[in-house]
């Protein structure tokens, strides 16, 4: 079969497209033939560092999938080939879905919604797990409260707006200004432009702050909760430095790292079937275009998901 891999850590242009033994599903394991990769700053992180992957070279990138199971190992009794599924195998765990064919555990994909094709479908699991865990699991928001979400109109950001809306919170995204009318149209309630003025002198008594940009955005948001008020930081593991500087200011803060959830996957696609959850998609390319679309990732010009395709 086909993947992308890379014998190097660097940039954009490590990355190639070679033949590879198709794998096959162990216990537990389902095999999916491919359809669509989303991409993620995450992959970039592991193809520039090696990060999660660990240090040992090839390397093969991706986790979000979407696909159809091409048969089934030992003990698998909740899918068959045939069943379109998506999902977020194994991570934080090295999964290697930048491929024709990829194994997962049977219980780290389910059954894809069919309203979602299957390049949208791809471009949900990361990202969305990753506002679910951050905005439900950790900060357990509630009805009414007021969320501060950066990067609003970003892959986990577009999606972390539509799932506080579904939750009835007050939404506040930052974003700039070209993208006001993408988090709008998403649910936001008001978005203030970074790169015009300081936030934190508009954003006031917020509940929860989610993070994904870090570096000073951290602190500055710190200032923006009210007591009880929690921070979720996604690109910053500095959580021993905000947790001492959020204490005296009666908050929280928390770094998460997202984690394969079936249970998390039922309640995105209960989203996205009711109506309340879609991804905005900004690019389209085939699997053989990897390292462009690291490239145009890396560019920040882009607004929701990069997805690849397999033929």
């Amino acid at each position: 079969m086909l993947a992308i891999t890379q014998d190097s850590f660097g940039g954009p242009e490590v990355l190639k497209l070679a033949e590879v033994s198709r794998p096959e599903p162990g216990p537990a394991e389902v095999l999916i033939r491919v359809h669509a990769i989303g991409v993620n700053p995450t992959d970039s992180w592991h193809r520039a560092s090696g990060g999660l992957a660990g240090s040992e070279t090839p390397i093969r990138l991706g986790w979000d999938v979407s696909g159809v199971v091409e048969s089934v190992g030992p003990g698998v009794t909740i899918f068959q080939p045939g069943d379109e599924v998506f999902g977020l195998p194994r991570h934080p765990h090295p999964a290697g879905t930048y491929a024709q064919y990829v194994t997962s555990p049977a219980r780290h994909v389910i059954r894809k919604p069919s309203v979602l094709t299957h390049t949208e479908a791809a471009a949900l699991p990361l990202a969305a797990l990753t506002a679910w865990q951050a905005l439900v699991d950790t900060a357990d928001l509630r009805p009414g409260q007021r969320v501060l979400i950066h990067a609003a109109a970003g892959g986990v950001g577009h999606l972390a707006v539509q799932i506080a809306k579904a939750r009835g919170a007050y939404v506040i995204g930052t974003a700039r200004s070209a993208k006001h009318d993408l988090v709008l149209g998403l649910g936001a309630d008001e978005v203030i432009d970074y790169t015009a003025v300081d936030f934190t002198t508009i954003a006031r008594d917020i509940d929860v702050v989610l993070d994904t940009i870090g570096g000073e955005y951290g602190p500055r948001s710190l200032t923006t909760l009210r007591p009880g008020g929690i921070l979720v930081a996604l690109a910053s593991p500095a959580e021993a430095y905000l947790a001492e500087q959020a204490r005296p200011l009666g908050s929280r803060a928390a770094f998460m790292i997202v984690e394969a959830d079936r249970a998390g996957l039922r309640e995105i696609a209960a989203l996205v079937e009711n109506g309340s959850l879609r991804p905005h998609i900004d690019t389209v390319l085939p699997l053989e275009w990897a390292a462009e679309a690291h490239a145009l990732g890396n560019s920040g010009r882009t607004s929701g998901k990069i997805v690849l395709t397999v033929d």
